[in-house]
């Protein structure tokens, strides 16, 4: 029996990177997870504020497992059932598991091995807390999720935060509001846009007009998604009227729980979120083979938080809305990496940096640069000084702009090289 469970897009690499897009399970072993809901540990809160990490446009909280921790997981909407990456939580906790799976994502290769862990204790900042979470863990760390984000990652908590709480993010702030759904009364305002939200089994939907071309608007019905660190991303088996645009870039768009996942990065003309409209979205096109065959349901495409993080952000699934107040990034252009290589971040403190990958023909390729060169400086700034936000930052920064790099070859060989980044779509 094929049980769908969660989409997850993650923005991990330089450019989109989807980790894990119609997430399957092969169950072979008995029994279904059933989600316990959040509360407050005090019946009187009304509401709680969790500060959080906005790292590579996702949201990463403090969260403690069965009495220990912190530990750092995802928040991520896309997901209807939450994840443990990490293997060794599950060893330092000494959790019990049931039912073995196979879990199948997006990607090329075989399926991973997972566990059930029905009953797990967690708890966040400001009081919030479930008694027995159900939780699936990987038995390998595939996704790799620390080194692309930049810090220690473990996990992602999925849909039980949003059943549980009516939850308000300020990105600007970098603190999740979560609010008791019986007493929450929402804000007034025009400033304030409302967006119906459709909920379909564990999953939230927006439907939204995107204007594809100059003739051509249609109604999208998307995945909200605050797993996923891109823009807008849209598959083109959805609708026959779904095509690439003619300008755009062929590329790997990240790693699957199954393998690589290929695709296109291009833009659209126009997004409408109510009274507000925002133009030239970067959007990646993932190929029909790696996503949209494993889609539990007909959609035809996700949001993510590249786009909702120029906004507060109110999510409230008990009275099917999404809640939308500009904020000062509102503006911002969208850019993508203009450099052309991905980095992965490793050392105990995450500020070492080696380049995964070189786009082909691109400008990093131009400059001389391979894979596998360790960056050891950028602008004569030591790379140690830079966390992953601000390296993507300088990726995506200016067109034309020139930065000097000194990196270390694989071979030891030590390299100066400057780098003129060029936007391509």
């Amino acid at each position: 029996m094929l049980l769908p469970i969660c989409t997850l897009v993650f923005a991990g690499r330089s450019r989109v990177a989807w980790i894990c897009a119609g997430l399957l399970l092969l169950i072979l072993g008995t029994g279904q997870a059933q989600p316990a809901a959040f509360q407050f540990r005090k019946p009187s809160i009304r509401q709680a504020q969790v500060p959080f990490v906005l790292q590579r446009n996702l949201i990463v909280l403090e969260t403690f497992l069965n009495g220990k921790g912190p530990y750092n997981f995802l928040l991520d909407t896309g997901i209807g059932t939450s994840l443990i990456t990490d293997p060794y939580v599950g060893q330092e906790l000494n959790l019990a598991m049931e039912g073995r799976f196979l879990v199948a994502g997006a990607g090329e290769e075989r399926p991973l091995e997972a566990f059930q862990v029905p009953s797990v204790a967690v708890r966040l900042p400001g009081g919030a807390e479930a008694a027995g979470l159900s939780f699936l863990i990987l038995s390998d760390d595939v996704l790799n999720l620390s080194g692309y984000v930049g810090m220690p990652i473990h996990g992602l908590l999925g849909s039980d935060v949003f059943r549980s709480f009516v939850v308000e993010i300020d990105p600007e702030m970098q603190v999740l509001v979560l609010h008791k759904p019986a007493q929450y009364r929402p804000p007034r305002g025009r400033r304030w846009a409302r967006i119906p939200l459709d909920m379909e089994g564990r999953k939230t939907y927006v439907t939204l007009p995107v204007q594809l071309s100059e003739s051509l608007t249609l109604p999208l019905k998307l995945v909200l998604d605050t797993g996923a660190g891109h823009a807008l991303s849209l598959e083109t088996t959805s609708d026959s009227r779904l095509q690439i645009p003619a300008t755009h870039i062929r590329t790997p768009l990240g790693r699957g729980l199954s393998g690589n996942i290929n695709g296109c990065l291009a833009r659209v003309r126009a997004l409408q979120l109510g009274q507000y409209t925002l133009s030239t979205l970067v959007t990646s096109f993932p190929d029909a083979s790696d996503v949209a065959s494993r889609a539990e349901t007909p959609r035809n495409g996700n949001l993510g938080f590249e786009l909702l993080k120029r906004f507060k952000v109110i999510i409230d699934y008990e009275h099917n809305v999404l809640m939308l107040k500009p904020n000062s990034t509102f503006k911002d252009p969208f850019e993508h990496d203009m450099c052309g290589f991905d980095l992965l971040a490793t050392g105990p403190d995450y500020r070492k940096y080696k380049i995964l990958r070189i786009e082909p023909d691109g400008p990093a390729f131009h400059a001389g640069l391979r894979v596998g060169d360790e960056i050891l400086s950028v602008n004569l700034m030591p790379a140690e000084f830079f966390n992953l936000n601000q390296f993507s930052r300088l990726l995506h920064s200016e067109d034309g702009r020139r930065l000097l790099f000194v990196v270390r070859h694989p071979d030891g060989e030590l390299f100066t090289t400057t780098v003129q980044l060029k936007r391509q779509i």
